[in-house]
């Protein structure tokens, strides 16, 4: 298997049980670009995916963005730095390698946000109704919140406009089916604290708009521990490092530091 696309038709000729233990194999081996071709396969197919899978995709494709996230602004401070020398020729030279890593988180974007579109919330929308029709839509419009936000990090004017109105209202949506009287997620569900950290963060860093942030991450947080008692013990872990984050952020916030907030 030389070339992507012998990869490609390599997985074509799996079942859907050998994608998730291949995508199982490739995250152990730290081999995220594999397990995201191994579970775009899975996540292209005809039947909703089951919690485990969901998970699988996510951490694949968390992996692959979250690397090129993190070369983007490694590079763009680099960029800053060869700016304030003065250093015209170095600065062209880095513009350049971070256009190429721009390309890349584009083109992941744009698959992952196809495969969420086209394929993950209409199954979702054909479950039968319950906690856990519930569940997988605000996965899903949560994690189209998180990749718009992604675009939005690096895009200038009317994208990064566009790539934010896109992603509040995916994040939106979620947060109107999680907190529905009676489909909706408790307010101590790893998946709707998930959503309260993420689209806090993106008020904070995309929207500049610290008061809403802070008022958003606290309102989780109190509610949470309201119902602390209530929370069950295989969610347990989960929720109370979510809810850590929301702290974290929330004392970030409110001190003197800018730091980056931390999302999921």
């Amino acid at each position: 298997m030389g070339s992507k696309g012998d990869m490609e038709s390599y997985i074509a000729s799996l079942s859907r049980e050998d994608c998730v233990y291949h995508a199982r194999l490739a995250e152990q081996a730290e081999r995220y670009d594999d397990m995201v071709l191994y579970m775009k396969a899975v996540a292209k197919g005809d039947t909703e995916l089951s919690v485990e899978e969901r998970n699988l995709l996510s951490v694949a494709y968390k992996n692959v963005i979250g690397a090129r996230r993190a070369s983007w602004r490694v590079l763009t401070q680099i960029e800053s730095k060869e700016k304030m020398k003065g250093d015209d020729a170095k600065v062209k030279k880095v513009a350049e390698y971070r256009k190429k890593v721009e390309d890349e988180l584009d083109n992941v974007c744009d698959e992952i946000l196809n495969i969420i579109t086209n394929f993950l919330i209409p199954q979702a929308e054909k479950m039968k109704s319950g906690i856990d029709k519930g569940e997988s839509q605000v996965f899903y419009y949560k994690m189209s919140g998180d990749y718009h936000r992604y675009l939005a990090e690096f895009k200038n004017d009317e994208n990064r406009r566009d790539c934010a109105e896109s992603a509040l209202d995916a994040y939106t949506e979620a947060q109107r089916i999680a907190e529905d009287q009676d489909e909706g997620l408790a307010p101590t569900h790893p998946i709707r604290l998930g959503l309260a950290l993420n689209l806090s963060v993106f008020y904070y860093e995309i929207l500049a708009e610290q008061e809403q942030a802070c008022e958003l991450a606290k309102k989780a947080f109190d509610s949470a521990i309201a119902e602390l008692d209530s929370l069950q013990e295989e969610s347990y872990k989960d929720a109370t490092l979510i809810m850590q984050l929301l702290r974290d952020n929330l004392t970030l916030w409110t001190s003197d530091g800018e730091g980056e907030g931390k999302d999921q």
